[in-house]
Parts: C-alpha cells; structure tokens; sequence
C-alpha cells in the first residue's frame, strides 16, 4: 500500500534535515481499517533522533564504515551516518518505508545509500556491516530473545553495534543480558511535545 508523502523538517544537533513522511491521515486511516498492520514505521520516534545525535557527537564510529541500520523505519540515523560512512544499508521489513528512505536519501543528495527491504527474521546469511544501528526495537518482551540472539550474532562477527532505547520499564530486562558487551553508555534527552524524554544510547562491542 502506497501512502502520500511529504518533506518534514527534523532538528538535529542544530542541522535541519529533511525527511519524507507519510501522510498521517493516510496512515491513520489504513490502520483504523485494519488494512496495514499498527504502523510503528510512519513517524521518527525519540530513540531515532537521539541516536542520530549521538552520531553527530561520535562521528568516528561510522567514519569510513560500512554502516547496516535494521528495523529503519524513515531512516534518519541513516541519513545522518551516510555523511561520513563508506556506504551505508538502510532497511526495514515495510516496503512504504523503504521507498519513504529512498526518496529522502535522493532529496538529501546521498549517493552512498541503499534502502533495502529486510526482515531480521530471516537476513541473507552474506549481509555484513562493521556498524549496525538499532533504534527503539525493544518494545515487546516477546521477542527479546530473538532480538538479543541477532545482536550477539553481529557482535561475534566483530561488529558493533549502537543501540539506542527509550528507558522504560521493560528495556532492563532486554538490556541487561547486552550490558556485558557495552563499553559506551549515554543519555540523550530528547524534547517530544514540550516533555523531555530520556534516551539510553549504548555501544556494543565484543571484548
């Protein structure tokens, strides 16, 4: 299902960045008539812009990096990691996002991006990255384990991986079996309709 998009304007660290989004009302009514699954894909959450803030602030950890972002939704830590990244892959398991990704990394100008259609369910055994990017994916205890088994199967690849989470109450039980890999941790706060909401950035690295 296609839906209508337009450019959003998005702060980041000061640097406007233009991203397509869906039409909300589109996207509304397509979920209220049970015709698209609940569409976690159509908006940039919190964990996405202080992720993509982190990477402003760090930018050695996807300079001249192959850079792999899973679950991308819109994709502005893409957007954001393909200014210094060596290529980067772009992905999500909805192909409105992906085309929503394709048309931002043309408008912004960016050569060294793929937006790609991938489900972490079933990835291509050859897909590789010395960066990958994971925001907000740990939302539901019920697939934590699996998430946490395709974390660690990147890690002993010698990849790392940047995960950023909001804090909520179910996050420690996701992260607490990762914190054994973590040699970076920040908190980013992020302003979401005039509140401040906490952001736990970690990098993840194979001792």
């Amino acid at each position: 299902m296609s839906f209508l998009l337009h450019l959003k304007q998005f702060l980041v660290q000061g640097r406007c960045i233009e991203l397509f989004v869906p039409d909300v009302e589109e996207v509304q009514a397509a979920y209220k008539k049970e015709a698209i699954a609940f569409p976690y894909w159509s908006q940039v959450w919190p964990a996405a812009i202080a992720l993509s803030e982190f990477l402003l602030s760090h930018p050695q950890y996807t300079h001249n990096k192959k850079v792999l972002e899973l679950a991308g939704g819109l994709g502005l830590p893409s957007i954001i990691a393909a200014r210094n990244a060596v290529s980067v892959i772009s992905s999500d398991y909805i192909p409105e996002a992906v085309e929503a990704i394709q048309r931002s990394a043309k408008h912004n100008g960016i050569k060294n991006l793929r937006a790609l259609t991938l489900d972490w369910h079933s990835l291509p055994q050859d897909i590789v990255a010395d960066v990958l990017l994971l925001s907000d994916i740990n939302y539901d205890p019920a697939v934590f384990a699996l998430q946490q088994q395709l974390i660690n199967s990147f890690l002993n690849k010698g990849t790392i991986v940047i995960l950023s989470t909001p804090q909520r109450l179910v996050a420690k039980e996701f992260i607490t079996p990762l914190s054994s890999s973590c040699i970076v941790q920040e908190e980013v706060a992020v302003e979401k309709e005039n509140e401040q909401v906490l952001i736990t950035v970690m990098v993840l690295r194979k001792g």
